[in-house]
Parts: structure tokens; C-alpha cells; sequence
């Protein structure tokens, strides 16, 4: 019994160790009236955001970049499932007033123009106006930056649907078939769309397709099991990832730790084509 406690004690203070060391963002701050209610207690939604910055000083803020990635995860009150809804980037929505930039908003656009001209909130504000659904928290995540967690699993494996050939330097060739992929390879291949009939939504694929591959490594590796892996690959995350104020490792860590990849069900908001 004590050396449980000792043990539980000792990872609850690692974990909020990591938590101090998160990078903070603060998406609901400009959000003063009119969100949708939060209407089921005990279940979560997060807002993740990829965003193609490659500009560390530039994560949430309004700018120049545009979130390539949009995705609303709903965890049910039970903790073990949760839902992944991609939202197609081109999605013309209405965009609200940016409070940050005022000349900016109040006009029908593509979704993913709300990061650029209002950061973090106005995308908030944008994704709870179109689902009315009330998002708990948004987790930013550098995909430049994600290739370090995935090196730090020792590579993925992923299913490549066809032989593509990389536009982005240095001009990878990915042969259809199971391919063990290094963090560079994964997140060049997640970012390939225009060799796919399906454009874009074959990108939101493989992105999904690489967060899944992403957990199943990290449960079948031993990752979870190893103390040296498991730090490794969680400093890799914290660098990766930026959340808003209330986000709290710790709590996630003990609410879904019984979460793997057959746990997640992955689908695509609908659209028009």
C-alpha cells in the first residue's frame, strides 16, 4: 500500500511538473456572451487546432497563418470512447467580428480564415457557432513540431494507399503498402493532398490515420510501461502543444488513461463537397 501511494504520488507530481511546463494560450478570453451551454456534465469537448505556422512566437495568435488542421474530439461523460470530427478547412461558414482585429469577420469565408484573422478565440468562437456546441478546452498543435513526438516513439507505421510522390522538398517517394515512417516522412505524407482525387479530405485522412498510429505505437511499444520512454515522448508532446489555461495534463492523463485507438471513432463533419 505505501509503496502504491509513494508511486501515485510520485507520478501526480511529474505530471503536474509537465503541466507547468505547457505552453498557455488564453482562447475563451475574448468570448464574453453567447456561447452555446455546456449540457451534459462530466463530458468533455476539446477543439484541437493544427496550425501550419513554422514560427514558434506565432502559435494563436492572428497573422499571416491559416489552422490546416480542425478537429472537435467529444468525450462522453462515461471517458471511454471519444469522437474525432474533422472539419474541412475550406468549409465556408460564417465568420463572427474579431474582437483583436475588428476590421476583419462578420462575413461568410472559409473556416480556417477565422485563425488568421482572430488567432485562438475567433476560431473558438467561429467552430461554437457553426456546431453550437460549447467547446471545454483547445489544445494548438505545431505540426513541425509533432515530428519530435513521433521520433521519439522510435517511427510509426502507417498504411501509404498509393504511390505518391512528395511536392515538398526533398520529394519523397511513398510506395503504397505498410511503411515504417520517421517523424519527417509521417508528417510529410500527412501533408500530401494534391495527388489524391479526394484532395483534401484524403489529407484529414491521414491525419487521422497518424494520431491513430501515434497511440497505437505508444501502447504496443512500451512507451506506457517504460519510465525513460514515456518521459521522452511526453516532453516531446509538451513542446508540441499549446493549451488554454485550464488544461491540465494531470487530470487527462488519470480521466483517460484507459483510452487506446480502437476507443476512437473518427468521422468528418458534413459538408457540401
Amino acid at each position: 500500500l505505501l509503496i502504491g501511494v509513494l508511486a501515485g504520488t510520485g507520478m501526480f507530481i511529474y505530471y503536474k511538473a509537465l503541466d507547468s511546463g505547457l505552453n498557455r494560450d488564453d482562447p475563451f478570453a475574448e468570448l464574453t456572451g453567447g456561447r452555446p451551454a455546456k449540457t451534459v456534465d462530466g463530458a468533455l469537448n476539446m477543439l484541437l487546432l493544427g496550425s501550419d505556422s513554422r514560427d514558434p512566437d506565432n502559435k494563436g495568435k492572428p497573422g499571416q497563418w491559416r489552422s490546416d488542421t480542425i478537429i472537435v474530439m467529444h468525450i462522453p461523460a462515461s471517458h471511454d470512447h471519444a469522437y474525432l470530427i474533422s472539419v474541412p478547412r475550406d468549409l465556408y461558414v460564417h465568420i463572427p467580428k474579431s474582437k483583436s482585429n475588428p476590421q476583419y469577420g462578420d462575413t461568410k469565408a472559409k473556416i480556417n480564415a477565422a485563425f488568421a484573422w482572430g488567432g485562438t478565440p475567433l476560431t473558438v468562437q467561429t467552430v461554437e457557432e457553426y456546431t453550437q456546441v460549447r467547446m471545454d478546452h483547445v489544445v494548438l498543435i505545431d505540426f513541425g513540431g509533432f515530428k519530435q513526438v513521433i521520433d521519439a516513439l522510435g517511427g510509426i507505421d502507417m498504411y501509404i494507399e498509393q504511390d505518391v510522390k512528395s511536392i515538398h522538398p526533398p520529394h519523397r517517394q511513398f510506395k503504397k503498402g505498410m511503411n515504417h515512417l520517421n517523424g519527417d516522412e509521417a508528417l510529410d505524407y500527412a501533408r500530401q493532398r494534391y495527388q489524391f482525387s479526394d484532395g483534401d479530405f484524403a489529407r484529414m485522412r491521414h491525419q487521422q490515420q497518424m494520431m491513430k498510429a501515434v497511440m497505437d505505437k505508444a501502447a504496443s511499444s512500451g512507451t506506457l510501461t517504460n519510465p525513460g520512454r514515456l518521459n521522452s515522448f511526453l516532453k516531446a508532446v509538451t513542446k508540441a502543444v499549446t493549451v488554454d489555461k485550464d488544461f491540465s495534463l494531470a487530470d487527462m492523463a488519470v480521466q483517460f488513461h484507459g483510452l487506446r485507438s480502437k476507443d476512437l471513432t473518427f468521422m468528418v463533419s458534413p459538408h457540401a463537397g
